[in-house]
């Protein structure tokens, strides 16, 4: 690994930016970290049910640019973008993450059944698909069930982190019979402690799993 491996973030949305940067200064300082954002892509994912040509296309784009930066890895922010990822993960010669499949490895590992808090609607159904997915290769009987938290998206991109928070750990508190909780967008990870204040219930976050990860593959 070199001394100061350089990691390209893909941005969808500003809001995923800071829990990221956080996460690396804690964790993995000597990391150089590059920032891409392209703020359309969330609006124009909200817009379709499902992921188009177009926006597939568009992020293979912003992974290739990545890597032409000179990075050594690639981690996208936006959790409503696994497909295309994928496919632009299967084309680079660096490791290309997603943003949750770290944190959905750690949330399986402690047991059968996951609560997820999205804050994004557009993300769910991949984001659900994509746990599963990971459930088939480590745990098949692991399941999913997902919570939407209202209004907590709508008071970030505001800049009201409090009523973000509270608004998550609201809904965490109210969470019972459940081996794990995710935090299900970079976003959402501001609210880690306040939801660990309200539940006995281990919770994962997708910032801090993805920077572990990277961590390793680039060991």
């Amino acid at each position: 690994m070199p001394a100061a491996p350089r990691i390209a973030l893909i941005h969808a949305t500003p809001i995923a930016m800071e829990p990221i940067h956080a996460c690396f200064v804690s964790a993995w300082p000597e990391a150089e970290t590059i920032n891409i954002l392209e703020d359309s892509l969330s609006p124009d994912r909200a817009k379709v049910a499902e992921l188009t040509e177009g926006l597939t296309k568009r992020i293979a784009a912003l992974a290739a640019y990545g890597v032409q930066a000179g990075s050594d890895a690639v981690l996208f922010t936006c959790s409503a973008f696994g497909q295309a990822i994928e496919k632009a993960a299967a084309e680079l010669p660096v490791p290309v993450l997603k943003p949750n499949e770290a944190m959905f490895e750690a949330a399986i590992s402690q047991g059968g059944r996951t609560a997820m808090l999205y804050t994004f609607p557009p993300a769910r159904k991949g984001m659900e698909e994509e746990f599963l997915e990971e459930a088939r290769r480590l745990q098949p009987s692991a399941t999913i069930k997902s919570f939407l938290v209202d209004g907590a998206i709508e008071a970030i991109r505001g800049g009201d982190v409090e009523t973000h928070n509270r608004l998550v750990a609201n809904a965490a508190a109210r969470l019972r019979g459940f081996d794990a909780i995710m935090l299900a967008h970079f976003s959402t990870a501001r609210a880690l402690e306040p939801v660990q204040a309200v539940t006995k219930i281990p919770v994962f976050g997708s910032p801090d799993a993805a920077v572990a990860k990277l961590r390793k593959l680039l060991a």
